[in-house]
């Protein structure tokens, strides 16, 4: 049950100007420490609170805010004691009591109907009186948006969204059109603003309403990898989504392309059923996804140029970098290097054991005996950090090499790079490697940075799962049949060794594998019980394999194909860390919504953050290094809790340690298990690999051949043999709707 508290704030002990968070001290039964969000509040104001008391373990009694009101002061002593508290910027404790002395108990109705008459008093200027109204007349207004805003159940930190983006015409567009806010304002989405157009009474089949379920549709559309959707299947997903029938799609369509908010494109769909030739398919696109992906065929076709290089002289050089014999390349691996010098775009594309690696090294030698200057990324810092260790050269996150910079306050917003048109790279060669992980938009802001006459060497297995993010990038350069695409098929003897390699091949081309365990490093464990291969993936992690392939137990991955279900990642990591690092009283642990972080957890960050600050300590915790940024995969371990600041601290690789306030942990999650997805751009010593049953379309051949291609020295499958088999039977992926393939070719008819 809810009680009342009120009284004046004597001092604000700590605002999080961000969130609103705030900790008082109202004077209220001697002394009363309160807590809570709130808006615009300051010391002097009178408060009236509703909430809970609470005795927290270290700062006892306190008041925990549910909701508040502000009353200005009518008399003019809390009225002096307000305006000399700081509410008002530019009125201190003796100008306060000059104005009071001067208007008595008339000093609010000469601030709110005469300010200009503030001027009489010494010191106030007829621009100051006037500024002084203003502060007092928005301080007034915004209590009043959050009062009226709170009527429709919207948070206080969401109140303050809209009101910012808003002002004066919010009371409009809250009554009018409500749908507004999912456009306009960060963390609204269509079911949040399809609530508060309820209760602000919008009919169901209003326009507004339509045509925001529209971009909502296309919008997690896109969050799934689409670029666009059928018109159909929009038209079936928005009716869906709506709960009602939609006569007059085409007007909303129509209107919304008005607005520029969609494309609807207008094409040819080759190979129908009965083999007739081909029907016209309609496509919906959000207007930016459509402009980004004919952006990016453009590029691609601007810089795919052919290089005005001697072909005898790139022969010879390739000679002279070969006489030392530190590299022993097979004819299309000499094929890549000469393509790669003769053109302005090459990509390089092979599964493992292929020599894509070597590859890569003698494009870099060629480059480097010829003096140009090279820069190396891929789309994850673990995949950038295996880029150097194989090369031996210094290789970035695409982000970095970027030059990121600001973190968007609109999730919608694409990411801002300092690297640009206006700013490109000063290089002449770029090699991006993992490139099958890299999306439409990533691969639209490294295009921008680059000038025709840079060359790009984009080098990825197009057999890997696609991007986490929209579009299908590297397939669709590879299938449109435009550019010079280097395949590397050859698998060489060493790897030929390796059972993993060999399967993963047997796994591309369908082939049922033996699982025969006469493998030194491929094993199948045919086990029914679902507790049982709880165990086992236990026992395997933290005594059997990390001596065997000489790693840590968290060096050893275990990866699943779903989250959810007994063998999914949150039920596994759960288990795992009561294991892997139990509860013990020397380990500081704190409490999430969705779990527990105790020291000592591998974890792995969930999503971008570009403003998250990192920082290498060296000899007595000194700073050596710092830097901004902690990407979507990270993995590192909990090196610290402190629970009276409430902060927890993560290692990172190479030793970079971020600080995570207790209200930033939605962007960690435990790894002891991860999905296939999030392991994209790994590599580990081990993997483990539940398959014993799941949904079909997730259970596929593209996701366990990505999931073994991620071992180093040794991969586990446990489960039944049946699943294993249908995995490699089934070529079914998520389905995904893009069409830069069809752009690329578009264009390159039109130069």
């Amino acid at each position: 049950m809810s009680e009342t508290a009120e009284g004046y704030v004597e001092h604000i002990i700590y605002r999080n100007e961000e969130n609103g968070y705030t900790v008082l001290e109202l004077s209220s039964d001697g002394g009363l420490v309160c807590v809570g969000k709130m808006v615009s509040v300051n010391e002097g104001e009178y408060l009236e609170l509703t909430g809970s008391y609470i005795t927290h373990r270290v700062y006892g009694e306190q008041f925990n805010i549910e909701s508040y009101s502000v009353k200005i002061p009518q008399d003019s002593k809390a009225l002096e004691r307000y305006l000399g508290s700081g509410a008002v910027k530019g009125i201190g404790p003796a100008l306060a009591a000059r104005i009071l002395k001067h208007f008595g108990d008339d000093t609010l109705r000469i601030i709110n109907e005469e300010p200009e008459r503030l001027s009489e008093i010494k010191g106030i200027s007829d621009r100051k009186a006037r500024d002084i109204a203003y502060q007092m007349e928005e301080k007034s207004q915004l209590q009043n948006d959050m009062i009226f805003l709170s009527g429709y159940g919207i948070s206080l930190n969401l109140s303050l969204k809209i009101h910012n983006q808003y002002h004066d015409d919010l009371y409009r567009v809250m009554r009018e059109n409500p749908y507004r806010l999912a456009e306009d304002i960060s963390g609204v989405g269509f079911k949040m603003a399809d609530a508060i157009a309820m209760k602000a009474g919008i009919r169901q089949d209003s326009p507004f309403r339509i045509q925001c379920g529209i971009r909502h549709v296309l919008t997690e559309a896109l969050s799934e990898g689409s670029v666009y959707l059928p018109r159909e299947e929009l038209l079936d997903k928005t009716r869906e989504l709506l709960g009602i029938e939609i006569e007059d799609l085409e007007r909303n369509l129509t209107d919304l392309m008005i607005e520029n908010k969609v494309v609807v494109n207008r094409c040819a769909n080759p190979g129908t059923e009965d083999g007739s030739g081909s029907e016209e398919e309609i496509r919906v696109y959000l207007n930016q996804v459509y402009l980004t992906e004919m952006a990016v065929a453009g590029m691609l076709l601007d810089i795919n140029v052919v290089c005005d290089e001697d072909e005898q002289r790139i022969q010879k050089t390739v000679r002279t970098i070969l006489k030392d014999g530190t590299l022993e390349p097979d004819e299309m691996q000499i094929k890549a290097v000469e393509t790669a010098a003769a053109n302005g775009l090459t990509v390089l594309t092979g599964g493992p054991g292929t020599g894509k690696t070597t590859a890569i090294n003698m494009i870099i030698r060629y480059f480097e005996s010829i003096g140009m200057d090279i820069l190396l990324a891929a789309p994850t810092g673990r995949a950038a950090k295996r880029m150097t260790e194989a090369t031996g050269h210094e290789a970035s996150t695409i982000h970095r090499l970027l030059e990121i910079y600001g973190n968007p306050e609109d999730d919608r917003e694409r990411t801002r790079f300092a690297r640009n048109r206006e700013n490109p790279l000063e290089a002449d060669i770029v090699i991006i490697d993992e490139a099958s992980m890299v999306d439409i938009f990533l691969m639209h802001s490294l295009l921008l940075a680059l000038v025709p006459g840079t060359r790009l060497v984009l080098v990825g297995d197009m057999n890997q799962l696609p991007s986490v993010g929209a579009g299908r990038v590297l397939r669709d350069i590879i299938f449109s049949d435009i550019f010079p695409v280097i395949r590397l098929s050859h698998i060489f003897r060493q790897a030929a060794m390796s059972d993993i390699v060999m399967n993963a091949h047997r796994i591309n081309q369908g082939e049922h594998l033996a699982l025969d365990n006469e493998s030194k490093d491929f094993f199948f464990m045919e086990r029914d019980d679902v507790r049982v291969i709880q165990k086992l993936i236990v026992t395997l992690t933290a005594l059997k394999l990390p001596p065997y392939v000489g790693a840590r137990p968290k060096e050893i991955q275990v990866i699943s194909p779903m989250r959810k279900g007994a063998l999914g990642v949150e039920n596994l990591n759960v288990l795992m860390q009561k294991y892997l690092n139990a509860a013990d009283e020397g380990k500081a642990e704190c409490e999430t919504k969705d779990g527990i972080f105790r020291e000592g957890d591998k974890v792995m960050q969930i999503k971008n953050d570009y403003q998250l600050e990192w920082e290498i300590r060296g000899r007595y915790d000194i700073p050596i290094e710092q830097g901004t940024g902690v990407f979507n995969g990270d993995i590192g371990t909990v090196k610290k809790i402190d629970s009276y600041n409430e902060i927890l601290t993560v290692e990172f690789d190479e030793g970079r340690l971020v600080e995570y306030g207790f209200k930033e942990l939605d962007e960690l999650e435990l790894a002891y298990a991860v999905t296939v997805h999030k392991s994209q751009g790994s590599e580990y010593p081990a993997v483990i690999m539940p398959v014993a049953g799941g949904p079909r379309m997730l259970l596929n051949r593209n996701l366990l051949y990505t999931a073994v291609t991620r071992a180093k020295k040794c991969v586990v499958l446990i489960g039944h043999r049946s699943c294993v088999d249908s995995m490699i039977d089934n070529q079914m992926e998520d389905k995904r709707y893009t069409s830069l393939e069809e752009r690329i070719r578009e264009l390159s008819l039109l130069r």
